[in-house]
Parts: structure tokens; sequence; C-alpha cells
């Protein structure tokens, strides 16, 4: 009676010694050409993570052309977030030069850190030059910076079955390539009773503000009560969709900061919030819309 030992090869044992060392081959190969899971993530952190200096204001108020980051200063039950790119290894190339593919999602963000994930260029849609005086009530687009993120505009479009945010099912916003009507905001003051009063006025930088949809009229607002977890961490749903309280007022869901970096060249931003903690090295001016 024949008997079998450990040893004894049994069944397709050449066809599965054959299917392991193509299935190693196929991974070095993967990774030399870089195209691991994990190392794609690190190459999109690399890029969308390094530094990225915001603009320097000496006046007090928005230029176009600034670089600036959108923070909201949170709530109750919401930390302090920033507007960030929610891009992940299936929304970026190599080829021909690293960037982003459009469209692209948005989210707010608990990373206060000027980077191009965070960081927004003001740009003219009205044949404003470059370098004057943003006003409040004109409108504007958000474009992101040069370089990994180059060219993709912040673009809100009618809520809709097909096109909506994916938790709220509010009005989606995400960014897309080439500016056009939907990608047209206006800035507004965060007080009802004061907003006529500032109409046609410089927008100052550093002040709590509402960012308005003007395709749709709905207010840039971030919900603590969505989150999604992405590639960064926990953060939170972005759409336009204007929460009143009330008294007919904008909540702080609404209020966003355009933030510039600290003329001392020591600093971020010119905020003093508990919630930013640490991460700010410098706070030096309180925001009056807190």
């Amino acid at each position: 009676m024949a008997q079998y030992r450990t040893s004894v090869k049994i069944g397709n044992w050449n066809e599965e010694l054959r299917l392991e060392e193509d299935t190693k081959r196929e991974h070095l190969e993967k990774k030399e050409r870089g195209e691991l899971a994990a190392q794609k993530v690190d190459f999109l952190k690399q890029h969308i993570l390094s530094p990225v200096d915001l603009t320097v204001t000496t006046d007090g108020r928005l230029h176009f052309g600034d670089v600036v980051m959108l923070v909201n200063m949170g709530g109750e039950e919401r930390d302090c977030s920033a507007l960030s790119i929610n891009a992940d290894v299936n929304s970026f190339k190599k080829i021909p030069t690293p960037g982003i593919i459009s469209p692209c999602g948005v989210a707010a963000g608990k990373g206060i850190q000027a980077c191009p994930r965070t960081a927004f260029i003001i740009t003219s849609v009205d044949g404003s030059p470059e370098g004057s005086t943003l006003h409040f009530d004109q409108s504007f687009a958000l474009k992101t910076t040069s370089g990994f993120a180059r060219g993709l505009y912040l673009t809100s479009d009618l809520q809709s079955f097909q096109k909506c945010a994916k938790k709220s099912r509010l009005q989606e916003v995400n960014l897309e390539d080439g500016s056009s009507f939907l990608s047209w905001w206006k800035i507004v003051h965060f007080d009802p009773q004061e907003r006529l009063e500032y109409e046609g006025q410089p927008v100052p930088a550093n002040m709590s503000v509402l960012i308005i949809h003007c395709k749709t009229n709905q207010a840039l607002a971030v919900l603590g009560d969505h989150v999604i977890w992405n590639t960064y961490g926990k953060e939170y749903e972005m759409t336009a969709h204007t929460f009143l309280d009330s008294h007919k007022a904008e909540q702080d869901n609404n209020r966003w900061t355009l933030c510039t970096s600290d003329p001392a060249g020591e600093g971020l931003v010119l905020l003093t919030h508990p919630r930013l903690g640490a991460p700010n090295k410098v706070l030096t001016q309180a925001d009056p819309g807190i």
C-alpha cells in the first residue's frame, strides 16, 4: 500500500509554483514603476501636501491673484476645517506631468496648513486686473495653485438626481477644468443687517464672510454631521447650501475666512481662535466675525 510523506508533491504543484513566481515578479515590476498602492499614496501626499506660500497682504484687503486658504472656524460639534481637494490615488496622474484629474471632489479638512490641497487663487472673471481689490458682491473664481493641482476651478451645479453631494444629497461642489458661470462666486458680509452697507466695499482679509454661488445663490457650507473618511483621515462633506437660523441669519456652517499669510513671515494665517490649536505658529489678529 502506497504511503505519502509531507515531501511528496501532489496536485497541480508545478502550476501553483509558477503562479507564485509570476505574482512575485509582477509585484517587483510594479514596485520598480512605483505602481504599488502604498507608493501611490506616498507620491500623492508628497506633492499635494508640500508647503505653499500664502499671499502677504499689506493693506488688509483681498486682491485678485491672492493665494488664500478658506477656513471655517467650526461650531459646537464641528472642528475648525479648511476647504481641501479630496483627491485619492485614483484622482491623480503621473504622465506627462503629475496632476489632478478633473472632475475632483472637495472636502473640509482639519489640516490647517498651506499646501496645494488647501491653497486657492482669487481669480478675476469680469476683466479686473490682477492685483486690484476684490469688492463685496463682485464675481470671482477660486482656482487651484500652480504645480500639482494646476488649473482646476471650484464649481457648483444645480441639485439633481445625478449630480448632488453623496451623503447630504444637497448641491454638489467640486473642481472642474476651465472657468464657466458655474464657477462664479461672490462674497457678502456675514451680518444680514450690515450687508447692504458693505455692498461694493473692499473685502477685508481674514474676516468672517459668506461665499455665495452666483448661479444658484446658495452659500458655500461645511456639514459637520456628514463625515467623510478618505486618504487624509476624517473630514467633512462640502456643499453649496444656505443654512438659516430662527432670525433668518446664516449659521456658522456658511461662515468662511479667506486667510492670508502673516506679514512678519513667521506664521501661516492671521487668526486667533482656540480651535486652531498648535499647528499655527503665529496668531496675531482676531476674527471679528466670530
